[in-house]
């Protein structure tokens, strides 16, 4: 599973809500994260023609949500992608989950482009996108068995 685009692709447009937690290592800016998701997004949606100005909005919003922002190792930006194309953003200095986001962006583009940048075949995290698959696939085998 780990190597099917299709697969992550339907994990990513299906409709159903998802929950990515992010955990620094490095210490990071909120600046250079959201600067580098969002040059990715944009180059993509050029690619293929479908940037407007709804998502050139959904990007500034982006940026300024995470402008402010420092993550030292071991915080943690949280992601929850709704059926309706919604992306909340929270942030976390530990290991806690907030009971309430911080700002949602109504965006569905850019909202499968978060989770695409992290599990995607060209995602940030390789190892996001094995666990999603080794747990998935673990799952799977057990519902084949009950």
């Amino acid at each position: 599973l780990t190597e099917s685009v299709e697969f992550f692709r339907e994990i990513v447009t299906g409709p159903f809500e998802k929950f990515t937690q992010v955990t620094t290592i490095l210490p990071l800016t909120g600046q250079q994260y959201s600067e580098k998701v969002s040059e990715n997004c944009v180059a993509i949606w050029k690619s293929i023609g479908i940037y407007t100005d709804a998502e050139a909005k959904a990007i500034e919003k982006f940026l300024e949500v995470f402008k402010d922002q420092n993550f030292p190792p071991g915080a943690s930006i949280l992601f929850t992608q709704s059926p309706n194309g919604s992306l909340t953003i929270s942030f976390s200095k530990d290991a806690s989950i907030p009971e309430a986001g911080n700002v949602v962006i109504e965006n569905k583009l850019l909202s499968e482009a978060v989770l695409e940048s992290i599990i995607g075949k060209h995602g940030v995290s390789p190892e996001a996108r094995q666990s999603v698959a080794a747990r998935l696939s673990e799952l799977l085998k057990y519902s084949c068995h009950n």
